[in-house]
């Protein structure tokens, strides 16, 4: 195969346009290890850069997509063979290197990492960034002291990828969680993934004079920001800590240093992108652990990569639920 189907981003005079097209296969850098790409995944980020926003894209021409599955067709690391199933997550695809939205990719094996044991791969891209960065916010709120047993804890952005695979997740591990979601239909899902409450996403994003409100959560996974990180951080309890993953609800983050001063709330910063291949490894492995796979699989929708322009839009306008994979061959 000379030529592969990929989805091409450019940018000539200030203008972005994106298109599906065949490709030439010595496009591809050299060196590395070269996958055939069977499955990517659906992101905020994905929609961020499929829709031409700034912010996500360093350099053109680009093929979108931060994650991807696959198996490896040719490799100069000793760490792969070719028929190994891997994953990439993150880690510059989108951004410097080619991605996800294409048949084959090329990376470097240090931003790769071996199929985790009992996901296949559709799962793997059910979890994709969106999951591995919930399952990152789980463990920095642990290693920050937190234990199942306490008060609750808050997820904002639930029905979203992050949020539906944090609710999961912290429901398997054994906390009381509270869902936070501006789609009332989507009540039931969130409840069917372990959430034992339900709460309006106004409320939290709800103005206020007080810098501080009733202690409540022991701790939060936040993939809004905006004035729904800034709401739900004068209701922290006591030493308490929220892990901050996301800007769905904008970048600005208006707040006093009270809950940080007078409670010792701890604010920890996520960033699934850069993380060592080690520490990947990790986290993957707590995945498989930690998530129930009958629920990743109910919160999977499989889709063709002709689909990606109208998803990025819907994703951006909040309107996906769970997650979406791609499958870059239909």
């Amino acid at each position: 195969m000379s030529t592969f189907k990929a989805l091409l981003a450019t940018q000539e005079e200030g203008k972005f346009a994106a298109s599906i097209q065949q490709i030439p296969r010595d496009s591809l850098p050299s060196g590395g290890v070269l996958v055939r790409v069977v499955y990517s995944s659906l992101n905020y980020k994905d929609g961020l850069a499929v829709m031409g926003k700034p912010g996500v894209i360093r350099k053109y021409p680009m093929v979108p997509g931060v994650d991807f599955a696959g198996i490896v067709e040719e490799s100069d690391s000793a760490a792969f063979r070719p028929g190994d199933k891997v994953v990439v997550t993150g880690s510059g695809t989108s951004e410097v290197f080619w991605g996800g939205y294409a048949q084959f990719a090329r990376l470097n094996a240090e931003y790769i990492v071996p199929l985790p044991p009992g996901l296949t791969l559709v799962q793997a891209m059910g979890v994709g960034t969106a999951g591995f960065t919930a399952m990152q916010s789980v463990m920095a709120l642990e290693d920050h002291g937190l234990k199942p047993g306490g008060r609750e804890v808050l997820v904002t952005g639930a029905t979203g990828g992050v949020g539906s695979v944090a609710v999961a997740i912290l429901a398997r591990l054994g906390y009381k969680v509270v869902a936070s979601t501006g789609r009332a239909e989507l009540q039931g899902y969130l409840r069917s993934l372990g959430a034992g409450e339900i709460l309006d996403r106004a409320a939290l994003a709800a103005p206020s004079k007080k810098p501080l409100e009733t202690e409540r959560w022991a701790a939060a996974i936040d993939s809004v920001g905006g004035d729904t990180l800034a709401g739900l951080l004068r209701s922290v309890a006591l030493a308490g800590s929220v892990a901050s993953c996301g800007l769905a609800g904008g970048p600005t983050l208006n707040t006093t240093v009270f809950p940080f001063i007078l409670r010792g709330v701890n604010l920890l910063g996520i960033d699934s992108a850069r993380v060592p291949n080690a520490r990947r490894r990790e986290i993957w492995a707590r995945v498989t652990r930690d998530l129930p796979l009958d629920l990743l699989d109910s919160m999977i929708r499989v889709a063709p990569l002709e689909e990606v322009f109208a998803l990025g839009e819907q994703i951006l306008a909040g309107k996906i639920r769970g997650r979406t994979v791609i499958d870059v061959n239909a």
